[in-house]
């Protein structure tokens, strides 16, 4: 087997993961927005959403075979930390996408934006928050 071959299965199954997480995450988000929830709460209700089913499938299947402490406290509290960042920066972007361009562009920005942070996610994963 190839030496970056675990890292390509990791790259997959996070991908694979954050594409559930996305989609849960959005379709959240303009349920409740379309019901009239400001962009902020809705945002942060659909990656609350998101981040439990996240955490849980990365920690048991994305990063199991690192040989690390998996789903511990030391784990959840990392993945807090970087989740109110990513979260912060999602919000912003909605919010901000929502006040200039109106509600239907943040609805197509937001999975966009959140994929983008993702990227990031995954170097934060795989080095520090299931380590």
């Amino acid at each position: 087997m190839p030496p970056f071959a675990p890292l390509l299965r990791q790259i997959f199954r996070y991908g694979a993961v954050g594409v559930g997480q996305i989609g849960l995450d959005s379709l959240t988000f303009i349920g409740l927005t379309f019901i009239g929830t400001p962009p902020g709460p809705a945002n942060i209700a659909g990656r609350v959403l998101g981040a439990c089913a996240g955490f849980w499938l990365n920690g048991k299947w994305t990063f199991a075979n690192q040989g690390t402490a998996g789903l511990s406290r030391k784990s959840l509290l990392r993945f807090l930390a970087s989740w109110l960042l990513t979260t912060t920066l999602s919000t912003l972007i909605v919010s901000l996408v929502d006040q200039s361009h109106g509600l239907h562009w943040a609805w197509l920005v937001k999975p966009v934006a959140d994929g983008m942070l993702a990227a990031l996610g995954f170097a934060i994963s795989k080095f520090w928050i299931y380590r």
